[in-house]
């Protein structure tokens, strides 16, 4: 089953963010799609937000592939996949190990090889201006 929001401005697109991770629990895997400045970190700051984490502690880790906050109700990793080519570089990350102490949240997830079971797929499209069309899935319906 897919859901699509529309949003017209980055903190709509946030509060989208922090409406999912009300229903997120240790193991939980969202993979986040869409081009570049689609919003894909502006949803991130909404779950970190509604995982008890300040909005402000996150940032784009796509020089640092990963960033790990904690201090809500549970630890967001977030990881952006945008630079690694090769799936072994991908592989290497121990994604699965890392996904089952907290909310793991993967920019650029058609980038993995395997995708985990029960993962969220989310897809941000750039409508025009600073509306967004958000689609929410479950990855194993698409």
């Amino acid at each position: 089953m897919t859901r699509t929001i529309t949003t017209h401005a980055e903190i709509e697109t946030a509060a989208a963010g922090r409406d999912l991770a009300s229903r997120l629990s240790a193991g939980s895997v969202v993979l986040l799609f869409g081009d570049l400045g689609a919003g894909k970190t502006a949803f991130v700051r909404g779950l970190a937000e509604g995982l008890g984490i300040p909005a402000e502690h996150v940032s784009s880790p796509t020089f640092t592939i990963m960033q790990e906050y904690r201090g809500g109700r549970l630890p967001l990793f977030h990881v952006d996949l945008y630079r690694l080519n090769d799936s072994r570089e991908v592989d290497d990350l121990g994604l699965d190990e890392i996904a089952a102490d907290g909310a793991l949240a993967i920019e650029w997830g058609e980038k993995l090889r395997e995708v985990p079971d029960g993962a969220i797929g989310i897809r941000i499209t750039d409508a025009g201006g600073d509306m967004r069309t958000i689609e929410l899935s479950n990855y194993s319906d698409r």
